[in-house]
């Protein structure tokens, strides 16, 4: 009798299932073909968490521009290779002479981190000596507009960043200037430009209150300009790595870095944490070594192997299937306890990106990363249905000309109806 009601159970979950995954198809699907979306390229793909069923999908095989979506192939990389703790950077000691190299930490004095790690293990050394040559890239990624130079979202790329590359001006009871070493190089009028494009010359519209971040010109001496002033005493460069065995100082809890980069979107903090993770498998500091030894060591069973460039999703090179985002994310839920998975993602109606958008009924039911370009917007994550189920799902809209909110409204009606389908 027993088996007979567990069986006679189970037909009617099946059935259930089988019914709600039917309706999801017929009304995304009939939704998919109205006028709203005849002059857009539009991707979803919608699977079960535990099941592995795809619930539905839509050109999930095509490849999209996924702005900042990229960002969850960032994370993916520095769950994998880098260690609990941010490597801050890499010493050697001779004698009296303390020698330096950067990891690409962009934790260094960060503004929002305020993370002295590095400036306090340093301070004790009469003698110190950077070498920065082990940085082996560009300044910006490939594709990226050459007139964002003067935006909070375009900081510069480095080897041993400070300040997250960026002068932070705040306008209350008089002006703020951070780092300070800056205080004579702004000049206080309205200007069409905050930022001279190749040298630090900064403008500032005496009249504004609100706090401005200005991406900075960075290299080599600028580097040991600001360490000289914070530590108190003259650093050297070296074109030379010292010979020996280098050791590491680690600073802050890497997982304090996801959860910002996810939730505000930092493409600062994106860039360098793949630099971050270069530095855990080879000697120079390298975006795509890391991204080819992921690629090729951890996503090998990627059907649809994206066009990767960046670590944020700033170039419009950057192609990925919908198919391959749920690929990275199920790796993700597999490998990473909700618990911990979930805070790194903005959670609707509560923080981040998605704080105005797919509010909770009650409960918060969507953990998910945007990505927005000029007529481009992509979400892709992870929700919590009304009925306990998890869906990993990656919606991709490119090439929209109406005003992005429209295209959200639409994936908001999409996404609740799975949540109160399934």
């Amino acid at each position: 009798m027993r088996k007979i009601v567990v069986l006679l159970l189970l037909t009617i979950l099946f059935t259930s299932c089988s019914s709600a995954k039917r309706q999801i198809s017929k009304e995304i699907g009939s939704q998919l073909k109205t006028k709203a979306y005849k002059n857009q390229f539009t991707g979803l793909l919608l699977v079960d968490a535990k099941t592995k069923d795809t619930l539905f999908k839509s050109n999930s095989t095509k490849f999209f521009t996924p702005a900042s979506n990229t960002k969850i192939y960032t994370l993916y990389a520095a769950l994998k290779l880098i260690p609990e703790r941010i490597p801050v950077l890499e010493y050697i000691v001779r004698h009296d002479t303390l020698y330096v190299q950067g990891t690409g930490n962009p934790t260094n004095l960060h503004p929002y981190f305020n993370d002295s790690t590095a400036v306090n293990f340093m301070k004790p050394y009469e003698h110190i000596v950077l070498y920065l040559n082990n940085f082996q890239d560009d300044k910006y990624g490939p594709g990226w507009s050459w007139d964002d130079y003067q935006y909070y979202y375009s900081p510069e790329r480095s080897g041993l960043p400070l300040y997250g590359n960026v002068l932070t001006i705040e306008n209350g009871d008089g002006l703020r200037v951070f780092p300070e070493y800056f205080s004579d190089s702004i000049v206080p009028i309205k200007h069409s430009y905050r930022r001279e494009p190749n040298r630090n010359m900064f403008y500032f519209d005496p009249k504004q209150k609100d706090t401005l971040e200005i991406p900075l010109v960075t290299d080599s001496s600028l580097t040991r300009d600001l360490l000289e002033k914070v530590l108190g005493k003259k650093v050297k460069i070296t074109n030379s790595k010292p010979i020996g065995e280098h050791k590491v100082l680690f600073g802050i809890h890497a997982d304090t870095v996801y959860k910002r980069m996810m939730e505000v979107s930092d493409n600062f903090l994106a860039e360098q944490l793949l630099f971050v993770a270069s530095s855990t498998i080879s000697d120079t500091l390298n975006s795509a070594k890391a991204r080819k030894y992921v690629l090729e060591k951890h996503l090998a069973d990627l059907r649809q192997p994206p066009r990767w460039v960046d670590g944020s999703g700033l170039s419009r090179y950057n192609l990925f299937t919908p198919e391959s985002m749920v690929h990275v994310l199920d790796k993700l839920y597999t490998e990473i306890p909700e618990e911990r998975l979930f805070q790194f993602f903005p959670t609707g109606g509560v923080n981040g990106t998605l704080e105005d958008w797919y509010p909770g009924d009650p409960e918060p039911y969507i953990h998910a990363k945007t990505g927005s370009l000029s007529n481009n917007h992509c979400l892709s994550g992870y929700l919590l249905t009304k009925s306990g189920k998890t869906v990993i799902f990656s919606f991709m809209n490119n090439h929209f000309t109406e005003n992005s909110s429209e295209v959200k409204k639409r994936m908001q009606s999409i996404l609740e109806k799975v949540r109160d389908t399934y």
